[in-house]
């Protein structure tokens, strides 16, 4: 009898599970938004998304503000203007990422910034939570467990990896516990990031621990904390 090896089997449930989450976009569609909607392209949080949450909490946790649920592939964020959570727009058309959808959730950490003049792109700090969908518009708590370099163009665009409670990666400590347990997610998540963009677009400068995660993190709190968004 042919056996599957876990490494494939995961492979293939996750593309499966991207390519039938694409075209529905089932956090919303299903009501789970965290926001009320003020129209069809905006929701506006009880806070400013931007400034209304501290980036880390007391306990520790890190706050991660959800703009593209697990297996969606419409691109919305955070628009550093107001703080209300918005579909981006590219040519009058709201943006659609014509990839498989994005393969965990993907947002941002409030009161962050990756400031253009040390390299960064000029946006707050990008976090891919693994795990099931989330609702658009959540803050979820989330720890860090590690950093994907990327590079756009001549931009650093590094991704955070975390996760949140109530899932099979909550009580991860770092990226080589992911990696015993959950063989192929790290591989997974990095292609994605490369390649959703076109090829050539984007370049990898590899996996980061836990603790260059951490430095990442403080060092985009502090660079929020001197710009003039964080005046």
């Amino acid at each position: 009898m042919m056996t599957t090896r876990p490494h494939g089997l995961l492979l293939a449930l996750a593309l499966c599970a991207l390519l039938g989450a694409c075209a529905g976009d089932p956090a919303v569609a299903a009501g789970q938004s965290g926001s009320p909607a003020a129209d069809d392209y905006t929701l506006v949080g009880p806070a400013s998304y931007l400034t209304g949450y501290p980036a880390v909490n007391a306990d520790g946790t890190v706050n991660v503000v959800v703009e593209i649920p697990a297996g969606s592939n419409q691109k919305w964020e955070v628009d550093k203007a107001d703080g209300a959570l918005r579909w981006e727009l590219r040519a009058g058309r709201p943006r659609v990422v014509a990839y498989l959808g994005y393969p965990g959730n993907y947002g941002m950490v409030p009161r962050t910034l990756l400031p253009s003049e040390g390299g960064g792109d000029g946006d707050p700090l990008d976090v891919l939570v693994i795990g099931a969908p989330a609702g658009r518009g959540e803050v979820l708590r989330c720890r860090v467990i590690g950093v994907l370099g990327l590079f756009d163009g001549g931009e650093t665009d590094d991704k955070l990896l975390a996760v949140a409670e109530g899932n099979a990666f909550s009580d991860l400590a770092d990226l080589a516990e992911l990696e015993r347990r959950f063989p192929g997610v790290r591989e997974i998540v990095e292609t994605w990031f490369v390649n959703y963009k076109g090829p050539g677009e984007l370049r990898s400068g590899g996996w980061r621990g836990a603790e260059a995660a951490q430095a990442v993190l403080e060092a985009a709190v502090e660079a929020f904390g001197e710009g003039p968004a964080g005046a």
